[in-house]
Order: structure tokens, then C-alpha cells, then sequence
């Protein structure tokens, strides 16, 4: 019997290009998903799929789609590479049963992978992935894969385009003062990593005196010269592109815009437990938020002062955002973070989004000025 050479992580599958991240596994993780949605009783909500910028995501997303209309679950795909924090709302604003995103979001340009969001929009508990898991290794052993040609699933009405950025964008801008940082005095520089995230805070942000300057916008699968992971080693160009500009602040988000990098008007980079503590302070002092705030057990201690300053309890738990949600959503914190620079927030989705988190630091930096 073949073993099950397909294992979740912290945040789904991945997997390098053509070696282990190929058709014939997306489509067994695929109808692993379709079964899974079947046995729990989703299946008729729907599933949502998304994909990224890397290297045929958009192939990789259609055959997910041809298995998901095979099983008879209707399939919503994205148009356009869309970041996972717009897929992640976009699932729950929907009632969709759950989605699937094609991304490897910070690895590099040779590999890929596969996230599964449950129906809240949160990234896949361990009990979940251990069902889809064990739905794997039964399709590996049974070759059975239930697949309806695009063509014909589209003509069936089993298969839709699904554009979820203006949902999104209605969201964000029920939370973030848009108008307010439109007027904001400050010059961004944007680095998009040749990511998902690509053109959105010019689409939130445009059209005001707030400037926004981006680099690496276009779609590039090479990633020529860094790895899409927003740390200090990867945003040497938007260093010397803050100084070029005379940028107040520098901001990156990942391949999938779900995290974020921020550094000062110097190109000097903070780390992320310091914009942890920032974005904390911020819906404390700035937005006058009350509630928990959820950490985890390498994220930084300045939280624990900050909790003690303003009454608020925080929680902390195991590495892997899939930990601090279920808590986000228990308790109503008004953050959740880790200290890979992934921040979700209290009446949006329980997962980590980069953009927004990036929209709540500039407004921080706009009301301090």
C-alpha cells in the first residue's frame, strides 16, 4: 500500500514544483477536501478557491475546481491572484463551506502549496486536517477521483467567477477610517514581494495626499532576487527604495498578503514583535478597544505591560495561527498575532491579513502626527 506522501503543516500543504507539488497530488488533496465537505455536511454550501502568483497557481486552482464540480460541490473561482485574507473573508461573508488557496506564501519561487480555510475563514484546525489526511491516504489507495472537464462544469453551472475583492474592500472600509488616511501627509513605500497583494493599498489609499510609492507590483514566479517573506534579509530594495523616495515608512506583505514587514523613514526594519506591540497600543489607546489580546509562546512580552496598563487579559498559546484563532473567536480579542508577523483582528476574519494590518499602522502613524 502507497504511503501518504502528503502532510499539513502549521498552514497547509506545500510542496516543490513538479517533484511533490503536482496535478495528480492537487487533485488527490482536492477530492480529500470534497469528501471531507460531504461527510460534514458543507458540501452544499459551496467551496471557494483561490490561488496566488506563483508558478500556474491559476492551473493548479482550475483543476481544483473540475474536482470540486465532479463531487457536485459548486465551485467559486477567483479571476485574478487574490490575497488570502480576501479569500478568508470572502468564505465566511459567503457561508461558503470552506476554500482552497493555491500558495506557498513566503517559501520561494520553487515551490507551491495548498491552504484549506473551514467555513469561519480560519485556517484548518489539527482535527480537520487530520480528516482530510485520512481522506488522502484512501484516494491514494483507491485511485478513485470524481473530475468534471472546466469547459463543461462552467456550462453546468458548477463552477462560477468569483471576484471577492470589493466584499473585501466594503469590509475594510467599515474598519479603517479611508477617507481620513487618504488626507494623511505621509509617503508609503510598497513592497508587494511580485505577490497577491499587489496594487490594493493604491486601490484603498489612491486618490488623496497620502502617497503611495510600490516596487515589486508586477506578477513575477521567479521572485528575481528575494524570497516573498517580509523580514530584514528579503527587503533590501525597499530599503534603499524608502531612502530613494524620502518615504515616511516602508511596508511589505508576503506572497499571499497575509503577513506583513514595516520599516522606519531610515529603511531600518522593526521587528514584528515590536509592530505587535505597536498594533496593540494602537486599538488600546488609539480606538479605545477593550479585550483580550492572544499571543503566542515566542511573541514578545512587551504584551504582557500592555496588558497590565489598560486591564486587559492576554492569552497565549502554541505556535501556528490555527491555535490563536479559536481563542480569538472564544474570547472576542481584539487581536491575535504571532511573531511571524501575522495579525488577525476583532470584527473581521479569525485569521492573519497583512493589508489590513498594514491600514491600521499608518492610521496609527497618521493620528500621531
Amino acid at each position: 500500500m502507497k504511503t501518504n506522501p502528503i502532510k499539513f503543516g502549521t498552514d497547509g500543504w506545500r510542496g516543490i514544483i513538479a517533484r511533490d507539488f503536482t496535478f495528480d497530488n492537487v487533485r488527490i488533496c482536492a477530492q480529500a477536501v470534497a469528501d471531507y465537505l460531504k461527510d460534514s455536511g458543507l458540501a452544499g454550501r459551496g467551496l471557494i478557491i483561490g490561488y496566488d502568483t506563483r508558478f500556474a497557481s491559476e492551473d493548479f486552482a482550475a483543476e481544483v475546481a473540475e474536482v470540486a464540480a465532479g463531487n457536485g460541490i459548486k465551485a467559486y473561482l477567483c479571476p485574478k491572484a487574490t490575497p488570502t485574507p480576501v479569500i478568508s473573508y470572502g468564505t465566511m461573508v459567503n457561508k461558503a463551506g470552506g476554500a482552497i488557496i493555491i500558495t506557498a506564501s513566503h517559501n520561494s519561487a520553487a515551490w507551491n502549496g495548498l491552504k484549506y480555510k473551514t467555513n469561519d475563514g480560519a485556517g484548518a484546525p489539527d482535527e480537520v486536517t487530520a480528516e482530510i489526511e485520512k481522506n488522502i491516504s484512501a484516494i491514494i489507495a483507491s485511485g478513485k477521483i470524481e473530475q468534471l472537464p472546466l469547459a463543461e462544469a462552467l456550462a453546468k453551472g458548477l463552477v462560477k467567477s468569483l471576484d471577492l475583492a470589493p466584499v473585501y474592500k466594503e469590509q475594510i472600509a467599515g474598519l479603517v477610517d479611508l477617507d481620513g488616511l487618504r488626507r494623511a501627509k505621509l509617503k508609503v513605500v510598497v513592497d508587494s514581494m511580485y505577490g497577491a497583494g499587489s496594487g490594493y493599498l493604491e486601490s484603498l489609499l489612491g486618490g488623496g495626499t497620502i502617497e503611495i510609492v510600490e516596487i515589486n507590483g508586477e506578477r513575477n514566479p521567479l521572485f528575481p532576487g528575494i524570497q516573498p517573506e517580509p523580514i530584514a534579509a528579503n527587503l533590501k530594495k525597499l530599503t534603499s527604495a524608502v531612502k530613494e523616495y524620502g518615504g515616511d515608512v516602508g511596508v511589505a506583505t508576503d506572497g499571499d498578503a497575509d503577513r506583513l514587514g514595516i520599516m522606519d523613514e531610515n529603511g531600518v526594519f522593526l521587528t514584528t514583535q515590536h509592530v505587535f506591540a505597536l498594533l496593540c497600543l494602537y486599538l488600546l489607546e488609539i480606538r479605545g478597544e477593550r479585550g483580550p489580546i492572544v499571543k503566542t509562546i515566542t511573541s514578545t512580552s512587551m504584551l504582557y505591560r500592555l496588558g497590565e496598563i489598560f486591564d486587559v487579559p492576554v492569552r497565549e498559546t502554541s505556535v501556528g495561527f490555527k491555535y490563536v484563532a479559536p481563542i480569538m473567536m472564544a474570547e472576542n480579542a481584539i487581536i491575535g498575532g504571532e511573531e511571524s508577523g501575522g495579525f488577525g483582528f476583532r470584527g473581521h476574519v479569525p485569521e492573519r491579513d497583512g493589508i489590513l494590518s498594514i491600514l491600521y499602522f499608518l492610521d496609527l502613524m497618521g493620528k500621531d502626527r
